[in-house]
């Protein structure tokens, strides 16, 4: 039966666009079939659209067997956010920066594509957290941000872990992470590098006023409530994908989802492999020539 892959392009990036043309061309030869959403047909070969399947996301889930995204790392999230309920596989192409959950570079990409029609990859569970307020629900595969919005000054939230007070963060914010989101946002604000095997959640303040304020690692059956105690609006941010304001005395209430995100993994590598590769932590500072 002939694998069919499905592929979600940031049509903003240039490169992601050239990439995803060249991956359906060389994916066709290896005798796959193609998907594309509407909105991908104007930035697609000519000669290559007689060949692909058009269909809509929401359909991806009854034709396609694993999802290629070509972007970056924003690029797998909003794939996380529009995928989250048809467990299809990630698998994600990064045409960006640094690139943790994109970790497919376009360097290797004709070997990755090689395998992963061979079949030779692996595919990881990771964590997703939901976020309730106002009645909506919300879904994030890294964090759960909550942030000041349209002021200069700091927010205070008071944080509660199974109901218990934990603290009042008077801060720019409050990122609470998955493992998979520690090596993100959280990352930049000194928060430690989580296992994604780990099951823990991370509450890292945003530039704290007190600096005895660190990171804080409870369990992810832990349920969290933030709640804002300034007058200054603050906003709810999933994944960096969209924005929920928060008013004084509003809560936000976080805990696992019951949710999962599948990635599409090298087979032979570790995430630790990728730790070295993404964070240079093989190079050898003392054979680092010396400026002039």
């Amino acid at each position: 039966m002939r694998q069919c892959i499905g592929l979600f392009i940031n049509l903003a990036n240039a490169e992601a666009v050239r990439w995803a043309n060249y991956s359906a061309r060389r994916l066709l030869e290896l005798g796959a079939e193609v998907c594309i959403s509407p909105e991908a047909v104007p930035h697609m070969a000519p000669e290559l659209l007689p060949q692909l399947q058009v269909q809509p996301p929401e359909q991806f889930a009854n034709i396609v067997d694993i999802v290629l995204t070509f972007g970056g790392d924003g690029t797998m999230l909003a794939a996380a956010q529009r995928f989250l309920s048809s467990q299809l596989p990630l698998m994600g192409v990064n045409v960006g920066k640094l690139g943790f959950l994109a970790e497919f570079s376009v360097e290797e990409l004709d070997s990755a594509l090689d395998a992963l029609i061979g079949g030779h990859y692996r595919i990881v569970d990771r964590t997703v957290l939901q976020a309730s307020v106002h009645g909506k629900r919300f879904y994030a595969l890294n964090d759960i941000v909550v942030e000041k919005h349209a002021s200069p000054h700091m927010i205070l939230l008071r944080a509660f872990v199974n109901e218990h007070h934990v603290a009042d963060y008077r801060a720019d914010g409050l990122i609470v992470t998955t493992p998979t989101g520690s090596t993100a946002y959280s990352l930049s604000c000194g928060g430690p590098i989580i296992a994604p095997s780990a099951r823990v959640l991370c509450l890292t303040p945003i530039c704290p006023h007190t600096l005895t304020l660190r990171s804080l690692i409870v369990p992810d059956d832990c349920r969290i409530r933030l709640e804002l105690l300034s007058r200054d609006p603050a906003v709810v941010v999933p994944d960096g994908q969209l924005q929920e304001p928060l008013a004084r005395g509003e809560q936000v209430h976080i805990e696992l989802s019951p949710h999962v995100v599948k990635l599409v993994k090298h087979a032979d590598s570790s995430y630790f492999d990728l730790l070295r590769r993404k964070l240079l932590w093989a190079a050898d500072a003392a054979n680092v020539p010396s400026a002039p």
